[in-house]
Order: C-alpha cells, then structure tokens, then sequence
C-alpha cells in the first residue's frame, strides 16, 4: 500500500528542527524517541484531517487520518506518562490547527497566515520536547522557540518571492527588510551565535533572487540553509 504523504516538502525540517533543537536545549532522553515518533505520525494523520475539510473524498481521507493517528495516539502516551502536563502544549496547539483547518476549508492552503500559523504549532513542539525531560521550561528553549519562529517565517518569505511572488518587488522589499532585521534584532539582544545562524538565510535571500531556480533547486537550498541553521544554533545552546 503506497503511504498517503504531505505535498508540502518544506514541512519536514519544521518538524524535525525545532523538536531536536528543544531537545538538546535541556536533555535528551529515551522518552524523546517515541515523543518524535508519535508527534511524527501526528503530523503525518493532521494532512489528511485538513483535506477532509474541503468536502471531498472524506471516506479516502478519514481512512489515512486512522491510520496514522491512531499509532501517534499510542506513541504520545509515552511522553504524557512520564509528564503529563505536557498535554498543555497540545492545546496550546489547537487555535492555530483551527486557522489552518479555516485556510484549507476556503483553498486558501498557501495564505501567508496560514504558513504563519503551521510555523508556530511546530516551534510549540520545540518547547514540548524541551520540557519532557525537566517539567521546566530554561531560556535555551524559549530562544529556540523564538529562533525557530524567524527562521521559518523568514524560509516562508523566501520561498514565496522565488516562486508565488517573484514578480512582486513590493515582496521582495518585505523579504528583504526582513532577512537583515532579524540578525540585527538577534545582535541587539546579545545572542550573537544565534545571529550568525540568521546570516545563511539573509545572504541566499538577496543572492538567489530573480535567479532562474526550478521548484527543486530551491527546496535543495533550504535544506542545506535549514541544516546550517541547526547546526550553528547547536553552538548556541550547548
């Protein structure tokens, strides 16, 4: 049976990033395997929930919503065992997955705000996964959370002047600007590590523009900017 995936590639460092970068902010342990695992199948079981609110072929996608939720649901039970008021971040989680649940009921999936809102339930996560071991939430994690939060919004911005956008130079001036406020913002407060992670992503905004980049060539890209970016943060939080 051939799985019934996400379309959107970019989502797959969102999700592995901010969860291990909030791992190694505090400590990892064993429990962070199932924890990723479940929150892995959970992701993968909320594509299908989403499509089932456009109306169509709901039999189709309830089936992959059970299918993938139900082992994500035995997997979580791991990590809410061993500290169950881990449960707040989850519905912490819920008014953003009701926005997303809006945008993809109107087909308007590639809305601004609605990436806006995925970026922040998979930073959320980052803060979860950081708080499984201790109970606590350290100042690593809040800086992974915010940093985790620019990164993605500034990929999101990126992304959409290389593409949907790349005829609007009004974009490409808000991208811009963007780019270079947020490492200056991250020097002004004093974390000069994680500003240097914001470089990569500031230099391939201004350097690819207006290249003629296929589809492909730009998710290479953000792979290789996303990997710098944990890496670098690493040094940040160790």
């Amino acid at each position: 049976m051939k799985l019934f995936m996400p379309k959107q590639h970019g989502a797959w460092a969102m999700l592995i990033i901010p969860f291990w970068l909030g791992a190694a902010a505090s400590e990892i342990v064993w429990q962070h395997i199932p924890f990723f695992i479940g929150w892995l199948l959970l992701y993968l079981g909320t594509y299908p929930l989403l499509l089932m609110f456009k109306k169509k072929k709901i039999p189709f996608y309830r089936k992959w919503v059970l299918i993938y939720m139900i082992p994500a649901l035995v997997f979580l039970m791991v990590p809410l065992f061993t500290t169950p008021t881990i449960v707040s971040f989850g519905l912490a989680m819920i008014p953003f997955f009701m926005l997303n649940a809006y945008f993809s009921a109107k087909n308007r999936d590639r809305a601004l705000l609605n990436d806006l809102s995925a970026i922040v339930v998979f930073s959320i996560a980052g803060l979860a996964s950081s708080f499984l071991p201790s109970g606590e939430i350290n100042e690593n994690a809040i800086l992974v959370f915010a940093s985790s939060i620019l990164f993605f919004t500034g990929s999101t911005f990126y992304v959409k002047t290389m593409i949907r956008e790349k005829k609007n130079s009004q974009f490409k001036w808000i991208s811009w600007t963007y780019h270079l406020l947020v490492p200056v913002l991250w020097l002004a407060a004093g974390e000069v590590i994680v500003a240097v992670a914001a470089v990569p992503s500031l230099i391939r905004a201004i350097a690819f523009y207006g290249k003629p980049l296929s589809v492909m060539k730009v998710g290479i890209y953000e792979i290789v900017n996303a990997v710098l970016f944990f890496i670098i943060m690493l040094f940040a939080i160790l």
